[in-house]
């Protein structure tokens, strides 16, 4: 039987000691890596290298993080990439405006190798449990398929980056259930991730922006429903 591919990681950061670093702990886990010292080498390289994760700093030249990270979940062929960033910024607005573009994860520095290193097999593990146990959804006129990550309403396919696509499925396999914040971040985030709550309205907004605001209810005060009538 064929060994199975190794999956690819984008490393982007403009010190050259920490992509060094970087790229030798994620190929002594057998991850097939590559590295970009700026944004815009980092955009080439994904369309080329379609990775399975990109990690991310923030400050960086010629295209900083956040723009960076827009302009990868805009890449139909990255839809299912996984967008973690590595940063020494920790201020609210940084991380919020880093989960609003589509990150998956925010992980301040100093790097911490094998705790870094666990954070991205608990990813990689959660989206092959989740592969495990694919299907596809039908309300009225949208159809959600897990097995493609396609969303489909009425005959128009709509691109959702991987958090709001888990987000909106999470919703419709438990319809009109309502779940807190809390819930959701577990559910969709997991655990080991720290995000704010924020994150979820953000991206809620988004899923509704490209879906309408018909399907996903607020409940005020408590959380967010999928409602099928």
């Amino acid at each position: 039987m064929a060994n199975k591919p190794a999956q690819k990681i984008l490393v982007v950061d403009d010190e050259e000691s920490i992509l060094e670093l970087l790229k030798y702990n994620l190929e002594k886990q057998g991850y097939d890596v590559q590295t970009a010292a700026d944004g815009e080498a980092a955009l080439g390289i994904a369309k080329r290298f379609q990775p399975d994760l990109v990690l991310l700093d923030i400050m960086m030249p010629v295209v900083d993080g956040v723009e960076t990270c827009r302009q990868l979940r805009a890449m139909p062929e990255l839809v299912n990439t996984y967008i973690v960033f590595l940063t020494a910024r920790a201020e609210e607005y940084s991380e919020v405006a880093a989960f609003d573009v589509g990150a998956d994860d925010y992980i301040l520095k100093p790097i911490k190798p094998r705790a870094l290193m666990s954070r991205i097999s608990a990813l990689f593990r959660r989206d092959s449990a989740k592969k495990n146990t694919s299907s596809q959804i039908k309300a009225g006129e949208l159809t959600i398929d897990r097995t493609s990550y396609t969303v489909r309403l009425k005959d128009r396919e709509i691109n959702l980056p991987k958090k709001e696509f888990e987000l909106l499925f999470f919703l419709a396999r438990n319809p009109n259930k309502v779940f807190s914040r809390d819930d959701l971040l577990q559910n969709i985030w997991g655990t080991d991730v720290y995000v704010l709550s924020r994150t979820v309205d953000v991206h809620i907004r988004k899923v509704r922006e490209k879906i309408g605001d018909d399907c996903i209810a607020t409940v005020k005060g408590v959380g967010y429903k999928f409602n099928i009538q």
